[in-house]
């Protein structure tokens, strides 16, 4: 029996109109109706979106990629699909799935990237909440093949981080070369990012520093498994206090989930010999500093992880839906994101906000 929904005419949604315009609450947006969607399209009713400190970059359009404008940030969604768009084949979804809406909005699936597994790089792709309307609004139009069905025994508003502070994470620990017992330092633990980078390193097995300020961001990272605290703000020698935490040798990976120039400035003098700086955060207009000279002579890598593919996003949602990794968020009105984003600029936000579409 096929679930029928009412699409409204109109929707709130929060706009950022033009470049270094200011963020509007609007209660008479458009809705695209299910006789508009293109084959392949789907429009979903949203019940909560994260807030992710890439929109914050949008909204400021301070990347050396512009977004679109008008824009709706976010793309950190959950919520049911209310329809999908006349001749769509083979959609692995159906109309009443409880799906995610993810960065990755669309890639063509056809491409060489796409093919192996880097959809995420796809020429043709599609990103929410920048080059695409994304998930700060009631409704969200996105594609069948690339919305993600959440696990039925995880919580909505749970859900949302992990769509992309959990993928990105996963997937950088995944790539970063690191084994069961190794040390990994997380510069940023008590962010969005960071907090569950925790968690999902102590699942994998791995031995957690961890890097930021503050008592609050402390007791979050040690409660969530950390074994080591470092406060960047306090230190008078980070290096030396990284390396001291791992017992003098220097981790053997360090995610940087930190928007900060300085850390990843320090990251080649705390690795160990063949250690492995896995470069995901987006600071504005940063660039990678390192010392050539002891990059090479300790055999140390670089890699760049960007967000990840689809079974990325099945696999970090499937430990979370498992009670491996918990998102400790603070639940809002679409109305208070404007303050979450001086939060963000501010570095104030402990774990993550996570907006109720649903008020």
């Amino acid at each position: 029996m096929s679930t029928s929904y009412t699409i409204p005419k109109t929707q709130k949604a929060a706009v950022v109109e033009s470049v270094g315009g200011t963020l509007q609450i609007k209660d008479d947006y458009p809705v695209k109706q299910a006789s508009e969607l293109a084959p392949g399209e789907c429009l979903v009713k949203l019940e909560f979106t994260g807030v992710c400190h890439t929109d914050l970059h949008a909204a400021k359009n301070d990347w050396p990629v512009p977004a679109k404008t008008p824009l709706i940030g976010g793309h950190e969604g959950v919520g049911h699909i209310v329809a999908i768009g006349e001749h769509t084949q083979d959609s692995p979804v159906k109309v009443g799935d409880r799906v995610g809406i993810k960065w990755l909005a669309y890639s063509c699936l056809e491409c060489e990237q796409c093919r192996k597994g880097n959809e995420q790089v796809c020429v043709k792709g599609k990103y929410s909440g920048f080059s695409v309307d994304g998930t700060f609004s009631q409704y969200v139009v996105s594609w069948v093949s690339h919305v993600t069905p959440i696990p039925a025994n995880l919580d909505s508003a749970e859900a949302a981080s992990i769509l992309c502070a959990g993928i990105t994470v996963y997937r950088a620990i995944k790539h970063s070369q690191t084994h069961i017992g190794d040390w990994i330092v997380l510069p940023g633990a008590g962010g969005g990012l960071g907090h569950l980078a925790i968690q999902y390193a102590v699942a994998m097995g791995l031995r957690v520093v961890a890097v930021d300020t503050g008592a609050e961001k402390r007791d979050l990272c040690l409660k969530l498994g950390a074994e080591k605290w470092v406060d960047f703000k306090e230190t008078k020698d980070l290096v030396k206090d990284i390396k001291d935490a791992t017992g003098g040798a220097g981790p053997h990976s360090t995610i940087i989930t930190a928007a900060s120039n300085a850390a990843y400035e320090q990251a080649i003098d705390y690795l160990r010999p063949g250690g492995t700086l896995m470069v995901v955060s987006l600071p504005g207009q940063g660039k990678l500093s390192c010392d050539i000279f002891f990059t090479v002579t300790k055999a140390i890598s670089i890699l760049g992880s960007y967000v990840g593919n689809r079974q990325d996003a099945i696999e970090s949602l499937d430990i979370a839906a498992r009670g491996k990794v918990k998102c400790y968020y603070t639940l809002k009105p679409l109305s208070a994101l404007q303050e979450t984003y001086e939060g963000l600029e501010e570095g104030t936000v402990v774990g993550r906000v996570v907006l109720d579409m649903k008020q």
